[in-house]
């Protein structure tokens, strides 16, 4: 049971920073003093068993002084008040009197700070989103588009608010600029006014309802967070819902979510998901709205608690969901977007891998290529543990396909672990065992050299050619497979940086309530590379429209730092530094003429440019030109990569959408039936070109025989 828990963990590769962010939009106007007749507390036993278990488990080793009580007290204040909307200077002034104390208070069990921050942040909110209200309830109030004014959306660097004054400027701003966005949709004033009208009564409404254990949960995980971002304290309501996204039965769209800030946050799409079978929703869109069924009211998320979004986008099997969405693709002056989805469970065989057959040509010379796309590492426990001969998992799935493969006189082999979250350690190493003979895979340690090593347990049954694509969103189990092949030298990795996630965490029940999720250990490569934070870089690079900065573990403040550990002896196969500066250069070549990398690399930098706007202009006619500029920009860039390709081309940005949707439409249709598109894929194509190159240049040498040995 231990070892099924210790998988369950571990398939949780990203999830569930579960906040409560109910909280997060508000401001506040008064200079009451700090409330403290009252202070709500929980058990002091609660507090100090979360403090023992961080102390003799967690993977850090941080003590709990005036330093980490200085950061906590930051961290708190950030976590209620991101946008820095609430809170005014002379609330943290004042707070400062607890900067260095908040450590000798935990360490008796007491919490009262917590709750008389959170008392003071609660009056502030009610205080602002009454008067909000109220603004947008009169009929005479009215907002000038006209006029020269812009918005700051660059909050992190925002001094805090210094006055009642300064925080209706702020404000009014706040809610121009969410009213002319909706009006650039398309939107009515009226319809847009009501819906932050709702938008903040129900904020108001939430934060007048958040309960002991919800306030407990965000001071004490201010503090978990300090040490990683995976290490939380999981009040009972919020373990429920942690437990129920470990079961099989979960009926949804298949996303993993996150907050920030005040909004839900595509993490990544679950292959084989409803979503990614849909094919509109993508990593890092923000949900701001949800509705039920094709006809249900729109009911707008921003500010809820994650688990409140998740119950909402939760539901029977075949029954609709609709999302409002904020494309992480589009411009800051773009609107948002509807995503309909009927829901499912992510079910095992949506999550097989599958294979698929293509021909590269150069200078004459054809190559043949299978490529095995793998989803997910999956494995049915159940039937495992019955001990069912014919049990489902991804080695024996890719094993049937490599077979069938050879069958088909393939020339070299493409293994697709883009998008792929990770899953069970086990099939990660053996997975590896198909490639590799009999040796280490992975070390699992605390960076003290007293490391576990999982190892293959048989030769390797293919020795051909191989390629390994990768991107940001392979993580965990990928990972350490990818990265397994790279310190071999058994294959060539070619795709972007990984994701980074390369810690174990377990789930510790706790006597007083609820659980702690905690980083334990992490995973170390056979080199004594670990996979944290940096992940696996590639060989050979390819361009990615994802912003490693706002996605993979980098992107978290408190990620654990990329370590090193001793090295553990194992075998090199192939002499791969002897050709990437080749391999590079012919990448390079075809790269930057192929219609669809070009595309791709300024559809990057256009999009770079627009996000990296700090200054959001409230001015409707400049909004409108920005606006306009970036979708000819858009449509230029299509049209141009449509040419090159002798595709016809679109005559307006609208044609383009209205392709865009036909083909999600399609795509919907025919969920389930095809995974490996080999015609319509550029970065494929690409690998398949690159993979060719590498057969090639090592034909001079044996692609089956060692030719090294690390002695660490």
């Amino acid at each position: 049971m231990n070892f099924i828990k210790t998988l369950k963990a571990l398939h949780i590769s990203i999830v569930f920073l579960l906040v409560l962010l109910g909280a997060a939009f508000s401001y506040a106007i008064q200079k009451d003093p700090i409330a403290i007749e009252k202070p709500h507390k929980k058990s002091p036993a609660l507090t100090k068993e979360i403090l023992k278990i961080l102390d003799e488990k967690h993977f850090l080793t941080l003590r709990l002084n005036d330093s980490l009580s200085s950061k906590l007290l930051d961290n708190y204040i950030e976590r209620l008040d991101p946008n820095k909307a609430f809170f005014l200077s002379s609330d943290i002034d004042e707070f400062n009197k607890y900067r260095t104390l908040l450590d000798d208070q935990l360490k008796k069990g007491d919490d009262s700070a917590g709750f008389v921050i959170y008392d003071r942040f609660k009056k502030r909110i009610e205080d602002r989103l009454q008067k909000v209200i109220t603004l947008l309830q009169n009929p005479k109030t009215t907002f000038d588009f006209s006029k020269q004014e812009t918005l700051n959306t660059d909050t992190a660097n925002n001094d805090w608010l210094t006055s009642e004054d300064a925080g209706d400027s702020y404000w009014r701003k706040r809610i121009k600029s969410f009213l002319l966005s909706q009006k650039l949709s398309g939107d009515s004033l009226e319809k847009a006014q009501q819906q932050l009208e709702k938008r903040y009564l129900n904020q108001l409404s939430r934060v007048q309802k958040n309960s002991d254990d919800e306030i407990y949960e965000i001071y004490i995980n201010s503090l978990t967070e300090l040490y990683d971002p995976h290490t939380n304290y999981l009040a009972p309501r919020t373990a429920e819902n942690f437990n129920i996204n470990l079961s099989l039965s979960l009926e949804g769209i298949g996303a993993v979510l996150q907050t920030e800030d005040e909004f839900t946050k595509v993490v990544r799409v679950v292959t084989g998901g409803p979503a990614q079978k849909q094919g509109e929703l993508k990593a890092a869109d923000i949900i701001t709205a949800v509705a039920q069924g094709d006809d249900g009211e729109l009911v707008d998320v921003i500010g809820w608690r994650l688990d409140e979004v998740v119950q909402l986008i939760r539901g029977k099997k075949d029954s609709i969901v609709r999302l409002q969405v904020t494309p992480s693709s589009e411009s800051p002056q773009q609107g948002t977007k509807y995503i309909r989805i009927k829901r499912d469970k992510v079910k095992l065989e949506d999550q097989a891998a599958q294979k698929a057959v293509f021909t590269v040509e150069s200078e004459g010379e054809s190559y043949k290529v299978g490529v095995i796309n793998i989803p997910a590492f999956y494995i049915d426990f159940e039937a495992y543990r019955k001990r069912d001969p014919n049990f489902k998992s991804t080695t024996r799935d890719v094993l049937k396909l490599l077979i069938e493969l050879e069958q088909e006189k393939v020339d070299g082999v493409v293994i697709d672990l883009r998008n792929n979250g990770g899953g069970s350690l086990q099939e990660a190493t053996t997975l590896t065992d198909l490639f590799i003979d009999k040796g280490p895979v992975v070390q699992i340690g605390r960076g003290d050299d007293k490391n576990s090593t999982t190892e293959s347990r048989f030769n390797a049954h293919y020795r051909g050619p191989l390629v390994v694509m990768i991107n940001r969103l392979s993580a965990s189990a990928s990972e350490i497979f990818a990265g397994a092949i790279q310190d071999y030298k058994r294959g060539l990795i070619v795709g972007s940086q990984s994701f980074g996630k390369g810690t174990v965490q377990s789930l510790n029940p706790l006597k007083a309530a609820g659980d702690l999720k905690i980083t334990e250990s992490k995973f170390y490569r056979v080199s004594g590379d670990s996979t944290q934070h940096r992940g696996v870089i590639p060989d050979i690079n390819f361009p990615e429209l994802l912003d490693s900065e706002a996605i993979g573990e980098s992107s978290y403040d408190t990620a654990l730092a990329w370590s090193k550990t001793k090295a553990v002896p194992y075998s090199q196969y192939l002499p791969i530094e002897n050709t990437v500066s080749a391999l590079q250069s012919n990448h390079e070549k075809r790269i930057t003429v192929d219609p669809d990398f070009v595309y791709l690399t300024e559809q990057k930098k256009l999009l770079d440019t627009y996000a990296n706007k700090k200054i959001i202009s409230l001015n409707e006619s400049i909004r409108l030109k920005e606006k306009n500029d970036f979708e000819k920009a858009l449509l230029s860039l299509e049209n141009k990569r449509r040419t090159d390709k002798s595709l016809p081309t679109f005559e307006t940005y609208e044609a383009l959408n209205e392709d865009n949707e036909r083909k999600n439409t399609q795509r919907a249709a025919t969920a389930g039936t095809t995974v490996i598109d080999t015609n319509d894929d550029a970065m494929l194509r690409e690998a398949g070109y690159i993979l060719k190159d590498f057969s090639e240049l090592l034909s001079d040498n044996s692609k089956k025989n060692k030719v090294a040995r690390v002695k660490p």
